[in-house]
């Protein structure tokens, strides 16, 4: 049984994207926590960052649940062409345009520039907090549900390939392990994901465990 497999016939996988539904019903856009990096050494070094940050925003399509479509999240891989993280696992997004009213427009525009998702077809139910990165950017994540099967089309210049990972998986923690990465001729922490022939490493990997973290400890306390 491959790990998709797993986590499609999952009887709870229903119960995860309840789970989900309810965290955001209740902390939607309430003052959300800031997402930290696994390894301190890279916080101290934000913290210490005196130049300011550029703003960009990613969204996080999941599919809604539903008799024979069990949720999961739409990622992307980035064009080999790119200058920066070239080849690697993303969440749609990018920086903020001076068109943009707010870090919601911004997702929503990126999405539907780099994956052909029409602003239209995402219903947004809430954030999480801002991720400060050693590139200068500031990301904040935008959640939204979207209809299953939808068609949604690569731009080439700027991703890949569209995939798919079951929710349940997503919001796993026991599914994220760590590893470790030389940046800054440092040694440093970083948490990944194998799926299939995917690795979901990085501020990806960082934002889905920080989301699967909040609603864990948000259903710990209700």
């Amino acid at each position: 049984m491959s790990r998709r497999d797993k986590y499609q016939d999952d009887n709870d996988a229903q119960q995860v994207f309840d789970d989900l539904i309810a965290y955001f019903s209740r902390n939607g856009n309430e003052n959300p926590d800031p997402i930290f990096h696994p390894d301190n050494s890279v916080n101290k070094m934000m913290q210490a960052r005196t130049a300011p940050l550029r703003k960009a925003s990613v969204l996080i399509p999941i599919t809604r649940h539903g008799a024979g479509n069990n949720s999961e999240i739409v990622l992307t891989v980035r064009s080999e062409n790119l200058n920066s993280h070239a080849g690697q696992v993303s969440l749609p997004g990018g920086s903020a345009d001076d068109m943009d009213v707010d870090v919601v427009a911004t997702a929503l525009r990126e999405s539907e520039e780099e994956i052909g998702l029409a602003q239209d077809k995402v219903e947004v139910i809430g954030r999480l907090g801002d991720m400060a990165l050693p590139s200068g950017f500031q990301i904040t994540p935008i959640v939204g549900l979207i209809e299953p099967g939808l068609q949604l089309k690569p731009c080439p210049i700027e991703v890949a390939e569209i995939f798919h990972v079951p929710l349940s998986l997503l919001l796993d923690r026991n599914a994220y392990t760590s590893s470790t990465m030389n940046y800054d001729k440092q040694s440093r922490k970083v948490l990944e994901l194998q799926f299939e022939r995917f690795r979901i490493w990085g501020a990806t990997a960082a934002i889905l465990y920080h989301l699967a973290q909040m609603i864990a400890e948000e259903k710990s306390r209700v």
